[in-house]
């Protein structure tokens, strides 16, 4: 049965792979970044792009926020194995860009490409070109041809950082004969809460360990909390609430929320979490006749300034050192929220919406230490900002809660590395 279904998904993926083109070319009309590196996406990489002498390790990063949890990790590799190089392999132009903020920090141990769609002849090229010692898939990317392919070669994989919530778990049962073969394969899981080994266990994993968060690692960087520090004195002491990392249609309910509940001189910061959509905020904030201005124009908000659009990549924890208090965009609208962590991180004061099903275990902790607070919609998040900036107590309270509960889970690198160490027995690598 397995094996049938891995065939029919295998044809089923060949068949459609025309349509995918297709969305990758129309994507690339609004992201011209889609379409470089196309090769790659069938494992079809340069002769520069090959492991040497040194044995390699592989660590898959999907896109931004993966790409960013697995700083930590990626420093306390290259640390514990000196005399191995790292692959970073993503699938979006933006974690690609992540990615090579970190390799301009870094040494030149580090390797970038795209990961193959999941088809049998591309992950096998591309494991076969790179030969890594060890596998690692951050969180949720379980792509079963993929991991057939290293179970072929005898190759360790590991899936960290796991995370599957209620809702993802549903939707995979109904293709469990594909799904729980590759996860019974893994060598290692890696979880981040015990709900979430509990469910993956339930889908097929065998014996998951719960690590942690690597997300609750990750330190800002100092130059970008100085930068917001520096925003904060230039735009003095009027109140800031930050909507971050918000989807479509969640700009709207916040607009329009605010324009029925009046915030004294309130500096409303809107941060998309995709770029590709910063022209399309600018023009919504433009049609409510709002005073704004965009951070990619250089120019800070005056003091009539009523929104300042952050269009800008890399800059989020410059965002959070500059804001009073922050509502965590993709939590109004069912897309299961954004890394509430990092504004934590920043010591922000947080409002949540009713969907965190992707932060679900932190969203409940950072409510119960009182660093968040939750809002059923858009008005009652507006009313909560009104009511906690006449209470600037409060926020100082939430703000001291939000650092605490940062510090409080971290380290989870040492408890990964350490399931990691557990798969490096020595093979035959590059």
């Amino acid at each position: 049965m397995a094996r049938l279904a891995l065939l029919a998904y295998s044809l089923l993926f060949y068949l459609a792979m025309p349509l995918v083109w297709l969305r990758l070319l129309w994507r690339g009309r609004r992201q011209p970044a889609y379409r470089q590196h196309f090769g790659e996406r069938h494992a079809f990489y340069s002769q520069a792009l090959r492991c040497g002498q040194r044995p390699l390790i592989w660590l898959h990063a999907v896109s931004v926020g993966e790409t960013r949890a697995a700083v930590p990790l990626i420093d306390a590799l290259l640390e514990a194995y000196p005399d191995h190089d790292l692959l970073l392999t993503h699938m979006t132009p933006t974690g690609r860009e992540t990615g090579s903020e970190l390799l301009a920090a870094r040494p030149e141990r580090l390797t970038q490409a795209y990961l193959p769609y999941d088809l049998p002849d591309a992950c096998g090229r591309f494991l076969d070109h790179f030969r890594p010692r060890i596998g690692l898939l951050m969180e949720t990317e379980l792509w079963p041809n993929l991991i057939a392919a290293a179970g072929r070669r005898q190759l360790p994989i590991a899936l960290i950082n796991g995370r599957l919530s209620a809702r993802s778990l549903a939707g995979y049962m109904r293709l469990r004969s594909l799904i729980r073969p590759a996860l019974a394969s893994l060598s290692a899981v890696a979880a981040q809460t015990t709900a979430d080994a509990e469910r993956l266990q339930q889908l097929g994993a065998r014996q998951p360990t719960v690590c942690g968060n690597l997300k609750f690692d990750v330190m800002p960087a100092a130059d970008k909390l100085q930068l917001g520090a520096d925003w904060r004195q230039a735009i003095g002491q009027r109140p800031v609430c930050l909507l971050a990392s918000s989807r479509e249609g969640e700009e709207a309910l916040l607009l329009d929320a605010l324009a029925t509940v009046a915030v004294a001189e309130l500096l409303l910061v809107l941060v998309p979490r995709h770029p590709q959509r910063f022209a399309e905020v600018a023009a919504l904030i433009a049609s409510r006749g709002l005073t704004f201005c965009r951070r990619s124009s250089a120019d800070l908000p005056g003091s009539q300034t009523q929104v300042w659009l952050g269009d800008s990549m890399g800059e989020m924890a410059a965002y959070y050192a500059l804001a009073d208090l922050v509502l965590m965009g993709g939590s109004l609208l069912p897309f299961g929220g954004q890394n509430l962590i990092e504004a934590a991180a920043c010591g922000c004061p947080l409002l949540l919406g009713p969907h965190t099903f992707n932060f679900a275990q932190a969203s409940a902790d950072a409510i119960a230490c009182g660093a968040g607070r939750r809002v059923p919609d858009a008005r009652q998040a507006a009313l909560a900002a009104r009511a906690l900036f006449a209470q600037p107590a409060d926020l100082l309270v939430m703000r001291a809660a939000a650092t605490a509960f940062s510090q409080a889970h971290r380290g989870a690198t040492a408890r990964t590395v350490a399931v990691i160490e557990g798969l490096m027995a020595p093979r035959k690598g590059c």
